[in-house]
């Protein structure tokens, strides 16, 4: 943080002046950002200060904005999945899924119940990636390094699970439409299974280091709190709108991926402050534990785990080299030859920090004519400087790291 020299006209510098004609005061204006730290992303605010309270902020976007929407109008269909990648890439295979199950709404694709499940299991890994993230995170920003530095291994075993499904950890390129590329091997499994042993012991105990801890209440309750009312006004989605005591989750409201063949339930708090969202993804942990084990158990017999759609799906590469009808199909797909239906259609999942949404506009060529990512980041973050008005500056660094603001989705 530093001193920020204002131009005159700058609204900042005239607040300053009146204050000073008023009272005596002297405001300060400090540049929180975009490189600070504590802000865990390139996010600039410059901040009013009236001493160590925040009087206004000013937040400014944009500083790794990579035009992915525009680029994806120049790529084809199933070369669009790694910048879904680099949005949240704390969950990258919810993104990756959500971008597969809106090209098969698109093409008519019905995905076999066993691949289904498979990405309901992945998918809340990677809730469950996000979420452990955030909240040790979270305990970092308020003192408390060792609960990250102890849960922080079982992403690192996820990211084990993510690299025998498909070769990558943290941009995970996963799936194709229709299902995966391949089959999840006997060893996904086992560490899966070891993973849903050792796990729920650690997240316990990370649990209990919080949840009564006296100096985290007092850095958490009360802190940046949002009404039910402010949260549906800036469109919050996701555990920040659930925090505010507003139970919309994606997966019950607008079921996809067979999610409604499990039992879960939404947790929600009922102040929306900091504490609340902290308590909230805690939960919500649990039932993406609950969530994979009854995907396990259901689990259909076979080893289908992708749909028969030649037309989409790209064949496996030693069947290319010795088959001429796979050489053929992997042409055609790769060069753009099989025409897609003209249509406007939107599909939102559940991500990690709320709706991932994809509204895809199709002219039957093999590139997108318009693509839209809803970004919950890029939503909610409208509201930081409204929930930081008043607070310590402490307390702001606090506030944005229970958002959970990851700079790659805000700016895409």
């Amino acid at each position: 943080m530093s001193e920020l020299l204002l131009p005159p006209e700058h609204r900042y510098a005239k607040i300053i002046k009146e204050k000073l004609n008023e009272d005596g005061s002297e405001l300060s204006v400090l540049n929180l950002g975009p490189t600070h730290p504590a802000t865990h992303g390139i996010f600039q605010n410059i901040l009013l200060m009236d001493g160590e309270r925040i009087l206004e902020a000013e937040p400014t976007i944009g500083y790794i904005h990579r035009a992915f929407e525009k680029i994806a109008e120049n790529r084809p269909f199933y070369q669009i999945t790694p910048l879904t990648d680099r949005m949240n890439y704390c969950s990258s295979p919810i993104n990756n899924m959500g971008w597969w199950m809106t090209l098969e709404k698109l093409l008519g694709v019905e995905v076999p119940k066993r691949a289904q499940y498979l990405r309901v299991i992945v998918m809340e890994l990677a809730r469950i990636t996000d979420h452990l993230i955030c909240n040790s995170i979270l305990g970092v920003d308020t003192g408390a390094y060792t609960g990250f530095l102890y849960v922080f291994q079982f992403r690192e075993k996820i990211y084990e699970i993510y690299e025998e499904i498909c070769g990558a950890r943290l941009t995970t390129n996963m799936g194709r439409i229709g299902g995966f590329e391949r089959d999840w091997s006997p060893e996904a499994f086992k560490k899966l299974d070891k993973f849903l042993e050792e796990f729920p012991v650690a997240w316990k105990e990370f649990e209990n280091l919080f949840e009564r801890n006296r100096i985290f209440l007092d850095r958490t309750v009360n802190v940046g709190a949002i009404s039910a009312e402010q949260a549906m006004a800036y469109g919050f989605t996701g555990p920040n709108l659930r925090a505010a005591g507003v139970d919309y989750d994606v997966r019950v409201a607008q079921p996809y991926s067979s999610y409604e063949d499990f039992d879960f339930i939404v947790p929600v708090g009922k102040s929306g402050d900091t504490y609340d969202r902290f308590c909230v993804r805690n939960a919500e942990v649990w039932e993406s534990l609950s969530i994979i084990r009854q995907a396990l158990e259901k689990m259909p017999e076979g080893n289908e785990y992708h749909a028969q759609v030649p037309d989409y799906y790209l064949p496996p590469k030693e069947d290319v080299y010795n088959s001429m009808e796979s050489l053929i199909y992997h042409f055609k797909i790769v060069m753009g030859e099989v025409p897609v239906p003209v249509a406007e259609i939107y599909h939102p999942v559940e991500g990690g920090n709320g709706e991932i949404g994809f509204y895809l506009v199709t002219d039957g060529s093999r590139t997108p004519y318009r693509l839209h990512f809803r970004r919950p980041c890029f939503i909610y973050y409208q509201a930081y400087p409204e929930m930081i008005k008043g607070a310590l500056l402490s307390d702001a660094i606090v506030i944005l790291s229970s958002l959970n603001v990851i700079a790659g989705e805000l700016d895409a």
